[in-house]
């Protein structure tokens, strides 16, 4: 009988880690050795020009423009989309029989938006939380209620 695989990605908009289960009693291991980061720096270190300016169309008053791009935001975009394309690489290789994926609210739609149908298939569960910074050693208590590890 061939084994099930279940890939959790635990990710936020920054970090992103991948483990395995190969089943009931099998624990915890890494599915791809080491964890992921992104520089997201703030929005105002990514900008580099100052805001455009406009002229009133009353009088001769100028004033700038607002930016209305959050670009430390559109970093973690940027990440999540890269992650979800690791995702659809394994799905398509298929390295994985379930996924679970444990992400912040943003990072968890972001993540949801960009993975393929084929992969969005094998979703088992979604934990909206941010638990990246949890040691992996005390991850299978926050999976307990999605998985048998």
């Amino acid at each position: 009988m061939k084994k099930k695989v279940t890939w959790i990605i635990v990710a936020d908009g920054s970090r992103a880690r991948f483990l395995a289960n190969d089943g009931p009693g099998k624990g915890l291991h890494a599915a791809i050795a080491g964890e992921f980061h992104h520089d997201a720096p703030p929005t105002r270190e990514l900008g580099t020009e100052k805001p455009g300016r406009v002229t009133s169309s009353v009088g001769a008053n100028r004033s700038a423009i607002q930016p209305h791009v959050d670009w430390h935001e559109v970093e973690k975009e940027k990440f999540s989309q890269e992650m979800a394309d690791l995702l659809n690489d394994a799905a398509a290789k298929k390295s994985f029989d379930d996924l679970i994926i444990v992400a912040p609210p943003r990072t968890l739609g972001t993540l949801r938006q960009a993975l393929s149908s084929k992969t969005s298939d094998h979703i088992r569960a979604e934990i909206p939380k941010d638990l990246t910074q949890v040691p992996l050693q005390e991850m299978p208590a926050h999976l307990k209620d999605v998985i048998a590890l």
